[in-house]
């Protein structure tokens, strides 16, 4: 079963706030018939640390304003790598290294990605 439309929608919100950031590389990957606990993943990148806690902060900005509560943060003391899990979601903010590093799209390369609107797939 393909992920709800309601985590398909948070997901999107999630990406378009990413990209009013400034985040490269934003993918939405759709785990659920891989996982049981989310059903996406919100992948994207930042060129430093002070960018990613920017894009982080949009997320949430925008998520809240969408009415999702956050589950949890992760990561934030440092900021190389932030996970925010909003239990349908699951967001990566990750500076560009650590993407690469860690490689999360090849890991979960059998999961289908759902479709970017041309607003988010910008060339950044």
């Amino acid at each position: 079963m393909p992920a709800l439309q309601s985590a398909i929608d948070s997901a999107l919100i999630a990406a378009q706030a990413a990209a009013d950031k400034l985040a490269t590389d934003i993918v939405i990957l759709d785990l659920s018939e891989q996982l049981v606990i989310t059903d996406c993943f919100v992948l994207c990148s930042g060129a430093n640390e002070l960018q990613v806690r920017s894009i982080v902060n949009a997320i949430e900005e925008a998520l809240h304003l969408a009415g999702e509560k956050r589950l949890r943060k992760e990561g934030a003391g440092e900021a190389t790598w932030i996970l925010i899990d909003y239990g349908d979601i699951v967001v990566h903010v990750q500076m560009a290294e650590e993407r690469i590093h860690y490689a999360i799209e090849r890991l979960w390369k059998d999961c289908p990605v759902i479709p970017l609107p041309e607003s988010i797939n910008l060339e950044r």
